[in-house]
């Protein structure tokens, strides 16, 4: 039983002292005659709300004019007024379309034909030569759910010989064949690819250069890589939407993973192409016979962002196909070089110019001798 302490009279409560006064100061009840109500308020008025913002996660579609056309054909002849032209409107639309580009078609069928075959080997060897931190070629994950992973694939080529030993190892009737093709195909890319970056360079409003916004030494250039992607078909409107949604964002988060000045898509047969960038993507139809070429983040950088980085990636849609898709990066291995010797000042150091010196008065005093002599035989 609990003790209650009698009050204190007489002079025992004279002498009494109060205690010290707590720190921390009493609650007070509430004025509200339901506590409940109060706690409930404020519980809902806190609570952070999940904001779905698409145009942050999924960017707008622009409109915009189809992108230029360039006849690979008839580019040398072009006038100065048209090249710049067209390069001005490369700046505008982000991308431009290639035609009669000159890669043999039975090449780009044969190599499309034989990358479909690498997504039909089984996922067990898939996974062997899956992408992680210490492989960066092979197949890309798909993450998501069943209708995503059955939509897209994507698989990594590169031209390092690690990559060809082990896909041998889990592909070994297919990927030699593969691997030479391959190689024919890319070495046409490149010759393309440096016929674009020499009209680029020549017609550009600003003058390409390595040492503006970062570079191209600061950065290492992609190499020899190609983007394999196998795309399906799907009448489902829905699962079309969220397949694309998926592939944009992981695009946009990825990057530009590998420095490199264009991306050259090979698409034949899609029905939309689609241009991405941070600030909003385009669309249009590309020919059946071109080579739609995208800007890299190496020509954004030299070219003090007259052109600017953007992913292009094409879209099947129609009937329940597989169909494939090629996007090669191309960094040309010796514009670095001859922008710098361009732009480099030739100079003479003082101990060359005493040489030179030297030898032209002797030079003259040479043939001030001759003159002389030979007016005396004339004599």
């Amino acid at each position: 039983m609990a003790m209650t302490p009698e009050p204190l009279s007489g002079i025992h409560a004279v002498s009494f002292r109060a205690p010290p006064p707590s720190p921390v100061a009493p609650g007070r009840k509430s004025s509200f005659s339901n506590d409940d109500v109060l706690t409930e308020y404020l519980h809902q008025s806190l609570k952070v709300p999940d904001l779905i913002l698409p145009d942050r996660v999924f960017p707008r579609q622009k409109s915009a004019q189809n992108p230029p056309k360039i006849d690979l054909r008839n580019l040398d002849s072009l006038e100065n007024e048209t090249g710049k032209e067209i390069s001005e409107l490369i700046a505008q639309t982000w991308c431009f379309e290639v035609t009669n580009h000159g890669i043999s078609r039975d090449l780009i069928k044969l190599v499309l034909f034989l990358g479909a075959a690498i997504f039909e080997i089984s996922p067990e060897k898939k996974k062997a030569v899956a992408r992680s931190p210490e492989r960066r070629y092979g197949f890309e994950e798909i993450h998501g759910e069943d209708e995503i992973r059955d939509q897209s694939e994507e698989f990594l080529w590169c031209g390092e010989k690690r990559m060809m030993l082990e896909m041998e190892g889990v592909w070994p009737f297919g990927y030699s064949n593969f691997s030479q093709a391959m190689e024919k195909l890319y070495e046409q890319i490149e010759e393309l690819g440096t016929k674009i970056m020499q009209f680029l360079e020549h017609h550009s409003l600003r003058k390409l250069s390595p040492e503006i916004n970062g570079s191209p030494e600061d950065q290492e250039p992609a190499g020899k890589f190609c983007y394999i992607q196998k795309h399906c078909r799907k009448t489902d409107a829905e699962r079309s939407e969220n397949s694309l949604r998926y592939d944009v964002i992981r695009m946009l988060v990825r990057g530009s993973e590998f420095p490199h000045a264009l991306c050259l898509h090979i698409c034949s047969g899609s029905t939309d192409f689609h241009v991405y960038s941070k600030k909003g993507w385009v669309s249009f139809c590309p020919n059946e016979e071109s080579i739609v070429i995208t800007v890299g983040d190496m020509l954004q950088a030299w070219s003090n962002g007259q052109y600017k980085h953007v992913i292009g990636r094409p879209v099947f849609k129609g009937e329940d196909e597989k169909c494939i898709s090629m996007g090669f990066l191309f960094s040309p291995p010796n514009l670095t070089n001859s922008i710098k010797d361009e732009n480099k000042v030739f100079t003479i150091s003082l101990g060359h110019q005493i040489i030179f010196t030297v030898i032209i008065t002797l030079i003259y005093q040479f043939l001030v001798y001759i003159y002389h002599l030979l007016n005396k035989r004339l004599k």
